[in-house]
């Protein structure tokens, strides 16, 4: 086989590959779409999700003090600050743990932070951000 050959048979199989994962994760989306529908399975997030907010509200005044740091840390530009935050984060939702790294072994503190609409909130645990 020439070159050119091999390269257009090459060229053939990756495209298969595409066609395959694109379909997979159609499959998928498709799947976690129809679990995450489910009448219990949305009743269970939204005690979850309530159960989330009292407990933020409950830490609040304890933990507010790593908001107000990392507010500044984020106007001030402080990437040495930032970056000794913890990674624990849910994305989507808007929620961002504020407290120092490792504060779930030493502290042993939830992760806690702010919704995108200013409400606190603490959750245990890394969900997917699209939860």
């Amino acid at each position: 086989m020439s070159a050119t050959g091999q390269e257009a048979a090459e060229q053939r199989v990756q495209a298969v590959r595409r066609s395959g994962r694109a379909r997979a994760f159609a499959e998928a989306e498709g799947v976690i779409s129809a679990v995450l529908s489910d009448h219990g399975v949305r009743e269970a997030r939204a005690r979850v999700e309530a159960a989330e907010a009292e407990f933020g509200r409950e830490l609040c005044a304890r933990l507010q003090s790593f908001q107000d740091r990392y507010d500044q840390a984020v106007r001030d530009g402080d990437v040495a600050r930032l970056t000794g935050v913890c990674a624990g984060k849910h994305g989507r939702w808007g929620r961002i743990c504020v407290l120092p790294d490792g504060h779930e072994t030493s502290m042993e503190e939830p992760h806690w932070g702010r919704t995108s609409e200013g409400r606190p909130i603490a959750w245990v645990g890394s969900a997917p951000d699209d939860w």
